[in-house]
């Protein structure tokens, strides 16, 4: 037996004599929303019904899409090379949606076909995918991979996910993607913010619970300085036209890391406060100038969002957290909604209900 075969044997004996911390699948998707959410399919109830029904036809769609993978994700500066950025950004954001939707889809329905396909894409990118380069590779692959590591977690009771592709998969986790997360989580604005989720992502997904409460304290330790007693985020605010959607571009993982605290040690972060700081203050800065973008004093002519994308994903994620009618009616017209490029934070939030204190 070669020492490559004896470590994999013993990390396989010591993971099942130690156990897993935490429930699996889990995190961004607890077993009671997952329970929850097949109930409604199950009745057919709206808007879930439908909303599933969309998953499912953008999972068949992943069928017919080749996998990306880069050995090196070089991302240079948007405006250094947009091209390029775009490009190699895409061979992420698409596959990453791919191996999330396939997996969730296969948690909702019991379909082995979905879950081999996310496997799948994760086992390409896991054997091929080495390093992360250039200015923006950190970041992309910290907001875009976001939905690999979801994937995983969803994957985790799935038989046909062997040990071997298993650990192989986490081992990208730990030395690519959860590097380029905490190389970034300590900056000031929206990069720590995409950092700090996929950093809880890799703890919860690795049983890593020191790492879960490191990442608690990183949100804690700066959220009042990140809000103002306005509601506003000043290191947004600042950026030009596109103010409003990095408001929202922080504000989604803040809020989808918040979340995963919950679920993970039941320490509720969304409703911190202090001198009138809060994210609910800070998501009614985003609704209101979002809804009234003339009236933004930061920058003449800002560029709105809308109800089918950003920030509804947000605020329909948002509103039976906070319980804010305001929120519902703004994207009711247009549910069910889903985010299937660039980013992922809160990516099917007409279809996965997110709820404190039990689901009803």
């Amino acid at each position: 037996m070669n020492l490559k075969a004896i470590l994999l044997f013993l990390t396989i004996v010591c993971t099942s004599l130690i156990g897993n911390a935490l429930e699996h699948p889990g995190g961004m998707h607890p077993k009671a929303q997952l329970t929850f959410v097949k109930a409604q399919i199950q009745s057919q109830r709206q808007p879930y019904y439908d909303a599933y029904r969309q998953l499912i036809a953008y999972a068949d769609s992943a069928f017919a899409h080749p996998i990306h993978a880069l050995a090196d994700f070089s991302v240079p500066g948007y405006y250094v090379n947009a091209e390029m950025h775009r490009k190699n950004s895409k061979s992420l954001n698409s596959d990453s949606f791919d191996a999330y939707a396939c997996a969730l889809a296969y948690q909702l329905s019991g379909q082995a076909k979905y879950a081999e396909k996310s496997r799948s894409i994760l086992k390409n990118w896991a054997e091929l995918n080495t390093q992360y380069s250039e200015a923006d590779g950190s970041l992309v692959m910290s907001y875009a991979g976001s939905g690999m590591v979801m994937a995983g977690e969803l994957l985790m009771s799935y038989q046909g996910w062997k040990d071997d592709e298993r650990l192989v998969f986490k081992k990208w986790v730990k030395g690519v993607y959860l590097k380029a997360c905490n190389e970034i989580r300590n900056r000031k604005n929206n990069w720590a913010d995409w950092g700090r989720f996929g950093s809880i992502l890799c703890a919860y997904f690795l049983d890593n619970t020191a790492e879960i409460a490191e990442n608690i304290r990183l949100i804690k330790s700066d959220l009042f300085h990140k809000i103002a007693p306005d509601g506003s985020m000043p290191e947004e605010t600042r950026r030009g036209a596109n103010g409003i959607w990095y408001t929202y571009f922080s504000l989604a993982p803040i809020t989808a890391a918040c979340w995963m605290a919950y679920n993970a040690t039941g320490e509720n972060l969304f409703f911190l406060s202090q001198d009138n700081r809060s994210l609910k203050n800070a998501l009614d800065y985003l609704y209101y100038y979002n809804l009234n973008p003339q009236e933004w004093k930061w920058f003449e002519n800002p560029r709105p969002g809308s109800p089918e994308n950003w920030p509804g994903l947000l605020l329909a994620s948002m509103a039976d957290i906070y319980q804010d009618q305001r929120y519902t009616t703004y994207v009711t017209a247009v549910q069910p909604i889903i985010n299937t490029t660039h980013h992922f934070a809160w990516v099917f939030p007409t279809l996965m209900k997110v709820q404190l204190n039990g689901y009803k």
